[in-house]
């Protein structure tokens, strides 16, 4: 496996894997069905920094990217997605690690997330790589269904 950044060219297999994940429902804020070709257009209309993680045989399986936040000056929010297959296979520490060096070289201080609170293994991970858990917003994301998510707040200062 091998993990790079993200070509111009590589946005429409990004956009293929996030609907992959919007479709199992659980672990991502968008939600099934996904416009591919907006999701793609949309990546490629911003000027931010994307790695993906692609199998043995050179299938994307994940894109992880660092989004600044407005009015908040070295601030990113990070937002990454692995395709079942990929998942429990050090995919997601392969995207942090490139994501997280290259914040440390570019002057990044921190890094925030949202995370749905019964995504263990997610949660587990950014623990690793030294984010904590600073807030829970309770009922936060409406869903097309009506329903309410919660979503835990995590981040990590660089420094």
């Amino acid at each position: 496996m091998t993990v790079r950044r993200a070509r111009r060219e590589d946005a429409d297999a990004c956009a293929a894997v996030m609907a992959v994940i919007a479709e199992e429902g659980r672990w991502i804020l968008t939600e099934a069905p996904v416009d591919v070709n907006e999701w793609a257009l949309g990546m490629q209309a911003r000027d931010e920094p994307v790695w993906v993680r692609s199998d043995d045989g050179g299938r994307m399986v994940g894109p992880l990217g660092l989004h600044a936040v407005p009015r908040a000056p070295g601030v990113v929010t990070l937002g990454m997605g692995l395709l079942p297959e990929a998942r429990g296979r050090g995919g997601g520490s392969a995207l942090l690690e490139a994501a997280l060096e290259h914040a440390l070289a570019t002057g990044v201080h921190r890094i925030e997330l949202e995370v749905f609170p019964e995504n263990g293994r997610a949660i587990g991970l950014y623990v690793k790589h030294g984010f904590v858990v600073e807030g829970l917003k309770r009922e936060h994301w409406l869903r097309k269904d009506g329903s309410r998510r919660d979503s835990l707040m995590m981040a990590r200062l660089l420094g």
